[in-house]
């Protein structure tokens, strides 16, 4: 297996209230389910991510 893309920045922290890592962004199924999944898979998700985050940041 190759590269694989991810969304990781090595700042691990869940908010449960959230739902989402705060610093990838993605839910805890979908890191668990990562490498499991389809190049398209992922993309989807990285493309929800920075609006994801937008909302946990306060204006």
């Amino acid at each position: 297996m190759g590269w694989m893309e991810s969304p990781c920045v090595k700042i691990c922290t869940y908010e449960p209230g959230a739902g989402v890592c705060l610093g990838c962004g993605r839910t805890l199924a979908e890191i668990a389910g990562w490498t499991a999944m389809s190049d398209a898979e992922r993309r989807r998700i990285m493309d929800e991510l920075p609006r994801r985050l937008a909302k946990l940041k306060p204006e």
